[in-house]
């Protein structure tokens, strides 16, 4: 019965509805007409319009393309009765990609959202944008204003208020972006095979001219304030000093300027072209549609050429510059870098790490190791015979601190940025300050004390209610090449377990750079790509590593065959064999002093000389004017 019920109503629902949907007579229903939509060619209403137009070079040459443009649109406004013409917005030299720099089209929008604009007119959509986001992003927003805002495309006939507008401006403004992409990487192509070949652009340089074949060659009188940039900064001066003096003698920039900053005179001491040399793509472009150029880190081929030009400044010169330079930021004082190595002892051929110098490379810490070593550093072997009667332990392993827990460890952890102890560490030395040494060839890390005077001390802990605390030790200097020497990720952190050594009055850490657990970034193991674009799982779903904060542990692959070393080898490891054999250890032995690459430069005196003697040149020729 319920179900009948149920039925009849549901019959009678329909029977209403299509009752409604038939409608009423038409001679009861007034219509009111909407307004015709605006044609923009049979539109005679007042419009006040704006004409965009863009040129994508400044050359001289397309002058006449900007004039011709301005008259067509001058004429096209006054072929319209009630259109009255509030400005032709134009851009010279600005590519369509970006709205970087675009002033004129972004102040023609200002002037939208102002209402002094109700309609735009521009040649083509490539002219107003290539890029398709912009394009579509400024033509809804100015459609959405109360009154609407059209623009009119004339090579395209797209009139944006119209309805059908935005399917064909999208497809077009798509094929307008394509465009700019294929010509970007026809550019690249072609940029990379010049270079390829020894073809270097070489743009305007402060103590250079070109020549009729576009060859450098010295400008006298630009090279001297070159020379007196270079002698002033070797000399000690700093970079604002130089910059205050060029501005009190009115020294012209390339460009002319008088006043000098900081950074332009600093742009002039890195760049290698005055030492003759020519460094190519310095910089890169990632994205074609924003133009932003950033350093380039290996990102693309680079290309360097030698002697290519006449020099004004020597390239030993040059270099001690760029040493200098590159370790201002760290605040270190001196004239050039001094690397330092033990020259005997238990730990001869250990080298004293720099804490504020970047200048040097992985191979100049091989090279002054060996500069101190005369043979190989000797692979340590102990063989144990077993009295008869006694327990054999040679088949027994201890297991390694890595895989054991416990707070009391003596660990430290590398990671890009910086270095840091464990508390246990800072227990085992009783000093404030430490001096770090590493060994190349044996890949050995040793700590030991020192004093706040040494030129190589780092504060490794601080005290608070007469308790020291871990502090940890800031690398940007340094590590970067100790990760290169060591041939780690520079992703990665790694953590490695020590051991103290003490003899006498004389206690170390000792850290085996090999015995390491690798702590692994999480995002950089949640997937990785194959050579077909496609992203795989690194670990099988049964499988899944050590955590570790926000990192994964890892460990050497040599690690999963065994659990340690063998018992009787843990008295003849390449961290214990050399203090066992030596007499004595000498573990604070001074370091010498070893020069990388020894540089043949201008002496201070002859500095000295220059200075003076270009200056007076400089106020001569003012005074002459």
């Amino acid at each position: 019965m319920k179900e009948t019920e149920k039925s009849n109503s549901v019959s009678e629902q329909k029977a209403r509805i299509r009752q409604r949907y038939k409608g009423i007579d038409e001679d009861l229903l007034e219509v009111i007409p909407a307004l015709p939509k605006s044609d923009f060619y049979e539109d005679q209403r007042e419009k006040r319009v704006g004409v965009y137009a863009r040129v994508s070079t400044d050359d001289p040459n397309q002058t006449s393309s900007y004039e011709l443009q301005k008259n067509h649109y001058h004429d096209l406004v006054n072929r319209h009765p009630g259109w009255k013409l509030v400005e032709i917005y134009a851009d010279e030299g600005i590519s369509g990609t970006s709205l970087q720099h675009r002033d004129s089209f972004l102040r023609m929008i200002e002037d939208c959202k102002a209402g002094k604009i109700d309609m735009i007119i521009t040649k083509s959509v490539s002219r107003f944008a290539r890029n398709v986001l912009d394009c579509i992003g400024y033509a809804r927003a100015l459609k959405a204003m109360n009154p609407p805002i059209g623009i009119f495309f004339e090579t395209e006939n797209i009139f944006t208020l119209n309805d059908n507008s935005e399917m064909s401006l999208s497809f077009i403004s798509t094929l307008a972006q394509e465009e700019s992409h294929t010509k970007s990487e026809i550019m690249n192509a072609s940029i990379e095979m010049r270079f390829g070949r020894g073809i270097f652009l070489t743009p305007v340089l402060l103590g250079y001219d070109h020549d009729e074949d576009g060859n450098l060659v010295v400008n006298e009188d630009e090279a001297k304030t070159v020379r007196l940039i270079f002698f002033m900064y070797l000399y000690g001066y700093s970079t604002s000093k130089i910059a205050n003096i060029l501005t009190e003698l009115k020294r012209e920039t390339k460009l002319g300027n008088t006043t000098w900053s900081s950074s332009s005179v600093l742009g002039v001491l890195q760049n290698e072209r005055h030492c003759g040399d020519v460094l190519s793509r310095k910089t890169w472009t990632p994205n074609y549609l924003d133009h932003k150029s950033k350093k380039n880190k290996q990102n693309r081929n680079q290309y360097v050429q030698q002697n290519h030009h006449e020099a004004i400044i020597s390239r030993d010169d040059y270099i001690a510059v760029q040493r200098m330079i590159r370790n201002a930021r760290y605040k270190h004082k001196g004239f050039l870098p001094e690397l330092l190595v033990i020259p005997d002892g238990a730990l001869k051929g250990y080298v004293s790490v720099n804490p504020r110098w970047a200048g040097f490379k992985a191979d100049d810490y091989i090279n002054a190791s060996a500069s101190v070593i005369t043979k190989d550093f000797e692979k340590y072997e102990n063989h144990i015979s077993v009295n008869d009667g006694d327990f054999d332990l040679s088949d027994f392993e201890v297991v390694r601190s890595q895989f054991v827990t416990s707070t009391k460890k003596v660990t430290l952890t590398f990671s890009p940025n910086k270095i840091t102890f464990s508390s246990e560490s800072l227990k085992k030395l009783d000093s404030l300050f430490i001096e770090m040494l590493v060994q190349p060839d044996s890949f050995l890390f040793v700590v030991r004390p020192t004093t706040p005077d040494n030129r190589n001390a780092v504060q490794w802990a601080k005290m608070k209610n007469e308790k020291k605390y871990t502090r940890p030790i800031a690398g940007s200097a340094f590590l970067p090449n100790l990760y290169a020497l060591f041939g780690w990720d520079i992703q990665c952190k790694y953590r490695i377990s020590g051991v103290k050594r003490k003899k006498g009055n004389e206690e170390i850490l000792i850290f085996n750079l090999q015995e390491m657990e690798i702590l692994i970034p999480n995002s950089t193991l949640e997937e990785s790509e194959t050579d077909s674009d496609t992203t795989v799982p690194v670990f099988d779903d049964d499988i899944a590593p050590l955590s570790a904060n926000n990192n994964f542990v890892a460990y050497p692959e040599e690690w999963s065959d065994n659990f340690g070393s063998k018992y009787y080898q843990q008295n003849s490891t390449a961290e214990i064999i050399p203090f066992k054999e030596a007499s004595e250890w000498n573990t604070q032995i001074s370091a010498t002093t070893y020069v990388p690459e020894p540089l043949s430069l201008t002496s201070p005196s002859e500095i000295a000389h220059g200075i003076k003697s270009i200056i007076k040149d400089i106020k001569q020729e003012v005074y002459n004017e």
